[in-house]
């Protein structure tokens, strides 16, 4: 690698000058922020790019958002809906992409929800390790076959991993008082550990897996805080860097924080 980038660089940037067009990718969650501007880009240059969606609604939007993109690059986008919040979508949007059979270069986990309140999935696992962690685990095993020899897996993690290890004893917080910001990082936590574990298990077809931290950016993940959340969130970020020596987070655009995935 001849160019060098940083925490500035854009996913633009990172992409010029590389020809897409035989690649095919698949991203969970492209309805907006870090997965929506990933797709954009991606589909400029050239890539198939399958996404998934929770509704209709939001595939639409989806389309849209890419569309001007798509024409000039010579990419394309196809929606399909998943909610990772319902393990029985998971399979059904697996069995989607299996039927479908064609092959993926890369796959992005990058779907995701941060300190919602306490709730719970339609199996009844806590709403941030279900969907988060669980929901893809179950996908990305489920559709293995279908990355390619020498393919990649990225899974979006975050920084969040260094609030709390994962609790096998309590996962859904049935015996302790419900933290957000706990569940948050243990979901994180977790998707970190199955990268490590994904890759250790099929690098042997060339496959290797990466965790990436994308950045502090301003997307959906935040748009329901309060002034007083989003105080606790800058806080808890600042602690973890601090604790972990690391210098104070930056804000980033979705530009920005999208560069890393690809």
């Amino acid at each position: 690698m001849t160019k060098k980038f940083g925490a500035k660089s854009t996913i633009d940037e990172v992409l010029a000058g590389v020809d897409l067009k035989a690649k095919r990718f698949f991203i969970t969650g492209v309805s907006s922020g870090i997965g929506l501007e990933t797709a954009r880009a991606l589909v400029a240059h050239g890539a198939s790019v399958v996404g998934t969606v929770r509704n209709p609604a939001e595939a639409a939007h989806a389309r849209d958002s890419t569309r001007d993109a798509a024409a000039q690059g010579g990419g394309g986008l196809q929606v399909v809906e998943l909610d990772l919040a319902s393990l029985q979508s998971v399979r059904a949007c697996a069995d989607t992409l299996l039927g479908d059979g064609q092959p993926f270069d890369v796959i992005i986990a990058n779907a995701g929800v941060m300190a919602t309140p306490r709730g719970h999935t339609a199996e009844g696992f806590e709403t941030q390790f279900g969907i988060n962690y669980l929901g893809h685990f179950s996908l990305i095993n489920q559709i293995e076959a279908l990355l390619k020899d020498g393919g990649r897996l990225v899974v979006v993690s975050s920084q969040a991993h260094r609030i709390a290890d994962v609790d096998l004893e309590d996962p859904d917080f049935e015996h302790q008082d419900y933290d957000p910001w706990v569940a948050y990082g243990r979901s994180k936590t977790a998707c970190a550990l199955f990268a490590v574990e994904f890759d250790r298990r099929h690098r042997g077809r060339g496959v290797r897996a990466v965790s990436v931290m994308p950045g502090n950016s301003f997307t959906g993940l935040v748009a329901h805080f309060s002034d007083v959340q989003l105080q606790g969130l800058f806080e808890s970020v600042a602690k973890a860097r601090a604790d972990a020596g690391l210098a104070p987070a930056e804000l980033k655009e979705v530009a920005r924080a999208a560069a890393t995935s690809a």
